[in-house]
């Protein structure tokens, strides 16, 4: 294990009698997850069984109940993968500052470790843990292949400013993983009753589960398969038309921790395909500059998140007249005048998944047609959130602050409303794609 990937969250020392347990969150796999093999090596070495706990907390950030499923089916795959390896997963429901103190608690927990995450109610989970437990605390970035805190000690202005310094230690990092080892001692936990499993839940049942994506680690290595065989070689040309079908559809599997994108980089790399460099630039770059703004700005998702020029520029333009002006309601409902704008919005409800080149389109357009930026990025964190099976993302909330406010973009011409923020146009979109064809291709799966 690189040290670089670990850091302490404590300076405790003293240990328990009990297990070695791995609070995991955001990577949410048995297979391909450091942060997973970080702590079956400090068990090794402490001669103590691993554990595997996780906290389902009773809502979180807008998330309704098709990400609570599709997280819960993933999650009974992890625990009949880690079963295979005699290592018990427990399931806790509740506010970890409680449940996953407790748990340290009441099995003489010897050593905590859990997975890296740059939102802020992650920050404040494991303040309130550590502020509890008596163990070492250690946190390990399995998220990312070059750990956020080893790519850049503060926060990148854009991917030309980030790009070299990730890819200098890609050579340290980008390697394959080890095996995680089956156990030959385990420690009696209650099962887990999956039945009972949501029934607390404090979320928007209204916004149905998914039927075209299935969840779980399987599923995800089936998706990159499918990916790498059939779109891969069409992705540079075709990404940004979202009446083909090149983009690879694993961002769900990657938020939730169901594949490493480690994985997926590595298994890309083995292709003599020439379009993977497109796709790991996405991939790998983008994806952990995301995670760095979020990680180094506590502002990620409101106005004061965007760079000093964004901010001057839009404030300017505050007073400026808007053509048309929409309530989220009418938003929500896809009722403007924009018939491409309405297909986008009606996708991302129906499918939970906005074709990427038409999220651009329609955060701008928000931002065109409400009285303010700040209710304009209120609004499309609200959706997205809501609707986007990858939502409540360091991806999502750099992709609406670039839309927006212009986060790793630079000034362009100023003009109405916008300021020196990039626009995009309903024309600028014909002149990409059939229209039509995309309206028509959304309306088919409503």
């Amino acid at each position: 294990m690189n040290e670089k990937r670990v850091r302490r969250l404590n300076e405790i020392d003293t240990r328990g009698q009990g297990p070695v347990v791995y609070w995991m969150s955001r990577d949410q796999r048995a297979e391909d997850n450091w942060a997973l093999l970080s702590a079956q090596e400090l068990a090794v070495e402490n001669k103590k069984p691993v554990v595997v706990v996780f906290c389902l907390v009773p809502e979180f950030l807008g998330a309704a109940i098709r990400h609570y499923r599709f997280m819960i089916e993933g999650l009974k795959d992890v625990e009949q993968e880690l079963l295979k390896k005699n290592i018990p997963f427990c399931l806790l429901q509740g506010q970890p500052g409680e449940e996953v103190s407790n748990f340290v608690e009441n099995h003489e927990v010897s050593l905590l470790v859990t997975d890296f995450d740059p939102l802020r109610i992650k920050k404040k989970w494991k303040k309130e843990v550590k502020n509890k437990i008596r163990v070492p605390f250690f946190e390990v970035d399995a998220h990312n292949i070059v750990p956020c805190w080893a790519a850049s000690p503060k926060q990148e202005f854009a991917a030309y400013t980030i790009r070299n310094k990730i890819k200098s230690l890609l050579p340290e990092f980008l390697i394959d993983f080890p095996r995680l080892k089956k156990q030959n001692e385990a420690v009696k936990i209650p099962d887990n009753d999956w039945e009972k499993t949501g029934h607390n839940l404090k979320v928007d049942f209204s916004v149905p589960e998914l039927k075209w994506i299935k969840p779980g680690e399987k599923e995800a290595r089936n998706a990159l398969k499918r990916f790498i065989g059939q779109k891969l070689s069409r992705y540079p040309e075709e990404r940004n038309d979202p009446n083909e079908d090149a983009v690879s559809d694993l961002s769900p599997y990657i938020h939730f921790g169901q594949i490493a994108a480690q994985r997926i980089a590595l298994e890309v790399r083995k292709t003599g395909i020439k379009a993977r460099d497109d796709f790991l630039e996405e991939l790998i770059i983008r994806r952990e500059l995301a995670e760095n703004y979020c990680f180094y700005n506590e502002n990620y998702d409101s106005f004061q998140g965007f760079p000093d020029w964004a901010q001057k520029t839009l404030d300017e333009h505050r007073p400026d007249q808007r053509e048309y002006l929409y309530s989220l309601k009418q938003f929500e409902s896809a009722r403007t005048h924009d018939d491409l704008w309405n297909a986008a919005q009606l996708e991302m409800v129906k499918r939970g998944k906005m074709h990427g080149y038409m999220r651009m389109y329609w955060a701008k357009k928000i931002l065109e047609w409400t009285r303010s930026p700040d209710e304009a990025q209120k609004i499309a964190l609200y959706l997205n959130d809501k609707y986007e099976l990858d939502g409540r993302d360091p991806n999502g909330y750099v992709g609406v602050a670039w839309s927006i406010g212009g986060v790793h973009d630079r000034a362009w011409p100023s003009r109405p409303v916008f300021g020196k923020i990039r626009y995009m146009s309903y024309n600028g979109c014909r002149s990409k794609f059939d229209v039509p064809a995309y309206i028509d291709k959304v309306r088919s799966i409503l």
